[in-house]
């Protein structure tokens, strides 16, 4: 359940933001002085730098944003990050994840390319307006300094734990496809057009951020709210994800109701219950714990040690020692891969 309530709580992120930006546009159509808190100047383009140890711009409700106006904090009150917001998705989400055909849910993904297509589109054009930002002396002292090598380098093994993991899903999209044959060209031209994606996003906004410590896990909330290409992109992006949330229940789905019952669609009350499960898991992370990135490589440490570094190497060694064919060699390289896949879990706790 980690993968779908990781994605509530980005969904729930996206959805208070736009609609905080969305009233701070309107304040400045109106010509009502609302400042953005710390910003910081570039020569082409105004970027946001938080303070260390808060969150992305606003934290809760927009009385963070503007000061003593009555009108923002009623807006705030019914608009919430953690207290209304991930319980409103509810009406939109959960209806999308009953339905019965596997194809809606591969159809209906696909439109989230319009999204990908725009985010690399603002990608581009902020990097061009920013210029590169990159220093690699370590006697400088300087905001753009990029070092080798950092201790917290753990959170990025969680993080790709997780993704590795979730490979497993793409078993149960192309089993559906009408012509296998084609699957290995499909699969091939996926992975390499996803890897060119978020290779490109990633090293053009880290490159082109002036501070690299200020960088938001969502890079879009380090942009100041009257940055119409921003605001545009959290739409397509919120759009994405209401695109990507189905197909995770549904996979969800298939990998439970499949093994236990033997049928991914058993009845309409079945689906129900499991739906409502994934969705109070989401709705209670966004609420109590809507720290994106510490879902994904805490959830992708636990997940990974068990269905990355564990159970293959263990089936394998009972395999090789069935027929007989276990020498030392593997013995040792395989428990040398289940210990790295806990020293990635006890390393998550250390960050």
């Amino acid at each position: 359940l980690s993968p779908p309530a990781g994605q509530w709580a980005q969904h729930t992120h996206l959805s208070w933001n736009n609609g905080v930006t969305t009233e701070k546009l309107s304040d400045y159509i109106h010509d009502i002085n609302v400042t953005d808190d710390f910003l910081c100047t570039n020569e082409s383009e105004r970027v946001i730098c938080p303070i260390a140890g808060t969150d992305s711009p606003g934290s809760n409700t927009t009385q963070d944003i503007s000061a003593n106006r009555t009108d923002l904090q009623e807006f705030g009150m019914w608009w919430s990050k953690t207290d209304t917001v991930p319980f409103y998705l509810i009406v939109v989400l959960l209806p999308l994840l009953n339905f019965k055909s596997p194809s809606f849910f591969a159809k209906f993904n696909v439109l989230g390319t319009l999204s990908v297509i725009f985010l690399i589109s603002l990608v581009t054009l902020k990097t061009a307006h920013l210029g590169f930002h990159l220093d690699f002396q370590w006697f400088t002292s300087t905001d753009s300094f990029v070092p080798e090598f950092r201790l917290s380098f753990p959170q990025l093994t969680g993080v790709l734990t997780l993704a590795f993991f979730l490979h497993n899903c793409v078993i149960t999209l192309l089993k559906n496809n009408r012509n296998q044959a084609k699957n290995v060209r499909d699969l091939t031209v996926a992975y390499f057009l996803v890897g060119l994606t978020y290779l490109y996003v990633g090293v053009m906004i880290f490159a082109a951020f002036p501070s690299k410590d200020c960088i938001q896990q969502n890079f879009l909330d380090n942009f100041p709210s009257n940055d119409i290409m921003s605001f545009f992109a959290r739409i397509f992006l919120l759009f994405q994800m209401t695109t990507v949330y189905p197909l995770l229940g549904y996979f969800v789905r298939v990998q439970l109701l499949g093994h236990v019952f033997g049928k991914v669609y058993p009845s309409i009350f079945h689906v129900l219950a499991l739906n409502v499960a994934v969705v109070g898991a989401g709705v209670i992370m966004a609420r109590f714990n809507p720290n994106i990135g510490g879902i994904i490589r805490y959830s992708g440490a636990i997940c990974g040690l068990a269905f990355v570094f564990v159970y293959p190497a263990l089936i394998h060694l009972i395999s090789q020692y069935r027929t007989r064919e276990l020498k030392w060699p593997s013995l040792i390289f395989h428990v040398f891969l289940m210990v790295l896949g806990l020293a990635n879990l006890i390393s998550q706790f250390l960050m």
